[in-house]
């Protein structure tokens, strides 16, 4: 019996299959650095706020803590976005007729907020305490990264789930005595930089963090990264 298709047909064939594959892998591949990057995250990027307020300015270079604006972080999950009286305060004596502040001003006279754009904006689905957080020895900067250096404010961290389970799942890692937690320059224990806790000093952040858990009654890490403790 004549031969119905060319020899090269099983060629063309293999090549078309184990193509097909290499590029549904590729396009998977791309999917996910695609979902990774700041053009989905936003890591990174400053959004377009009313007024430029600089945190390095303001942190940084006058001192300010994090608690003079952001009034309930230590007791309520939602860390308060600063009513336009907290600006007035200074603002009502210094830098009076500026122009960048005309927003400020407006606000205040008219009794209307400002609208600023949130930053780190977490999903809707996902359920986030900013005072167990707090209260449990996570630093500001271990997940706002280092606001006092921030002219403008941006994502410092992707947000991402498994960004998040990366602190779940290694709590010790990250963990600081509550006293440190509002210092963005704190320093992780060395043998050089060595952190002091309940009256014993410690020279290795596992070490320090092992005593953290234990002395913050942490929950278990199978509580911790359970699905109902964030989605609820």
């Amino acid at each position: 019996m004549a031969q119905i298709f060319h020899r090269s047909t099983n060629t063309i064939s293999r090549f078309t299959i184990f193509g097909a594959l290499v590029v549904t892998a590729l396009g998977l591949w791309t999917a996910l650095q695609l979902e990774r990057s700041p053009y989905t995250t936003f890591a990174g990027v400053a959004r377009p706020q009313p007024v430029p307020f600089s945190h390095a300015h303001h942190v940084g270079g006058l001192g300010l803590d994090c608690r003079y604006c952001h009034t309930s972080v230590e007791n309520s999950g939602f860390a308060g976005i600063p009513p336009t009286k907290t600006c007035m305060n200074c603002h009502s004596q210094i830098w009076t007729n500026a122009p960048m502040l005309e927003p400020v001003r407006q606000s205040f006279q008219t009794g209307q907020s400002l609208v600023w754009s949130r930053v780190n904006d977490l999903p809707d689905f996902v359920y986030f305490d900013h005072s167990i957080h707090i209260n449990k020895g996570v630093g500001c900067d271990t997940c706002h990264g280092p606001v006092d250096r921030m002219p403008l404010m941006y994502n410092y961290a992707s947000l991402q789930m498994e960004w998040c389970l990366d602190c779940h799942r290694r709590p010790e890692k990250y963990l600081r005595p509550r006293q440190q937690v509002f210092n963005m320059r704190y320093q992780q224990p060395d043998e050089f930089h060595p952190v002091e806790f309940n009256g014993q000093k410690y020279t290795g952040q596992d070490e320090l963090g092992r005593a953290l858990v234990k002395a913050y009654h942490l929950r278990t890490v199978q509580d911790i990264t359970s699905c109902n403790t964030c989605h609820r």
